[in-house]
């Protein structure tokens, strides 16, 4: 482990799931071509999955830093991720990435890097950093407006968010409560952490799109918040992509949708059924990324109803486990994307939060067939445009708001 310095070095390490390592690589990679030099620290299985995607052009710039967890009976290496991790096994997977503390403190003392960039909910490592008299930077991978909700909620309890549009319904509010009420502090996970970032707060949205969520951010927080833009993960696995490209090829422009519920979530028999359903009943192309534990695996077959890939046949299509997200968002004929946390139009659920097969079929129909979803429809467009033409913008504000926080340490 050869500890090097480009202009400014920087150790980041975020949580183990590919929901929020994929946003900080691509983030070291803008930073890297702004002459930064980037150690990206994981444990080794995520490594190993990621190791493809920092290709020659970033090999002198970026380099993959192993952290080794404590030997734990229930979680064998191949567990220090969640990608593919029993549900079960959560709290032993966060339990075990604290106890990594000691090993994090000595890669931090041998490489002494100039800032440290972290995911959420991770004290230990800003005192590691904090000792050591190296600033470190939170890099939450939520938007601006989750964050600043959560931040709100776990400290006015009484008064309402600011902005009625965005609300928790009964059924996510007892949820909440429960993951407060299971930490020591009764306070929102990430709430100490968030404020002990060194005078910024990395938040992976654009100005244009959460303008009035990042100043309310900012007030709650007392913290500047620097956005780093969206980070669509750059385009490499075209290998993987021949075959969906081949059937993507065959539809119209604009009428098959993504389906894909991230690396920590999945579906229940109940919750595959509805978004089964749903997708059947929208009459609409699909593709569709299902997921299993690791151990609880499946065939694809017995995951569905009776006939239900006879009944949808060449208008979807099912991909266990992975697919290239970027390169399919990225063709002309896709035209939205359905997932577990985001922004959009919302598929309604019952009082209890369980999903409704009607109300899938009827969101998706909304954005992507009906002229009610014309307005939508444009706004997204306008919008895409707007990110894409500032990204290179928004970077070269945290490359700035970096800088002057390391020059000032």
């Amino acid at each position: 482990m050869e500890a090097k310095r480009h202009t400014i070095s920087v150790l980041m390490l975020p949580w183990l799931a590919h929901g929020h390592i994929n946003p900080f690589l691509e983030l070291a990679k803008k930073l890297a071509s702004k002459n930064f030099h980037i150690y990206l620290c994981s444990t080794p299985v995520n490594l190993n999955s990621i190791k493809k995607r920092v290709s020659e052009k970033y090999s002198q710039s970026i380099e993959l830093i192993e952290l080794h967890f404590p030997s734990l009976p229930d979680l064998p290496p191949h567990y220090h991720t969640t990608n593919g991790l029993p549900p079960h096994l959560m709290n032993t997977l966060k339990t075990a990435f604290e106890l990594a503390s000691p090993n994090f403190s000595k890669i931090l003392q041998t490489l002494h890097p100039n800032l440290v960039i972290h995911d959420y909910n991770q004290l230990w490592v800003t005192d590691s950093a904090s000792s050591m008299n190296i600033p470190a930077v939170q890099f939450p991978t939520f938007s601006a407006t989750v964050v600043a909700l959560a931040i709100h909620m776990s400290e006015n309890t009484e008064e309402k968010f600011p902005f009625p549009e965005i609300y928790l319904r009964e059924h996510e509010m007892i949820s909440l409560k429960k993951d407060i009420d299971e930490v020591p502090s009764k306070k929102f996970p990430y709430d100490e952490a968030i404020r002990r970032s060194h005078d910024i707060i990395l938040v992976k949205t654009c100005r244009d799109f959460e303008g009035k969520y990042i100043d309310y951010l900012s007030n709650l927080t007392s913290k500047k918040i620097v956005p780093v833009g969206s980070l669509v993960q750059e385009s490499m696995d075209q290998d993987d992509y021949e075959e969906i490209a081949q059937w993507l090829d065959k539809k119209e422009k604009s009428s098959t949708v993504f389906v894909s519920f991230g690396s920590e979530y999945f579906l229940s028999k109940e919750e595959i059924l509805a978004v089964a359903q749903g997708l059947e009943l929208s009459k609409v192309n699909f593709i569709w990324v299902i997921r299993f534990p690791q151990g609880e695996r499946m065939n694809i077959r017995d995951a569905f109803p009776e006939g239900y890939l006879e009944r949808v046949g060449e208008r979807g299509m099912i991909v266990e486990g992975w697919a290239p997200q970027a390169l399919i968002l990225q063709h002309t004929y896709i035209d939205r994307l359905v997932e577990y946390i985001g922004v959009g139009v919302e598929a309604a659920k019952d009082e209890d939060g369980k999903l409704q097969s009607e109300e899938i079929a009827k969101a998706i129909r909304e954005v992507v067939a009906e002229e009610s979803g014309e307005d939508v429809r444009k706004k997204a467009k306008e919008l895409s445009e707007k990110i894409n033409a500032k990204e290179d913008e928004e970077i070269d504000g945290v490359v700035e708001e970096l800088v002057a926080l390391c020059s000032n340490k």
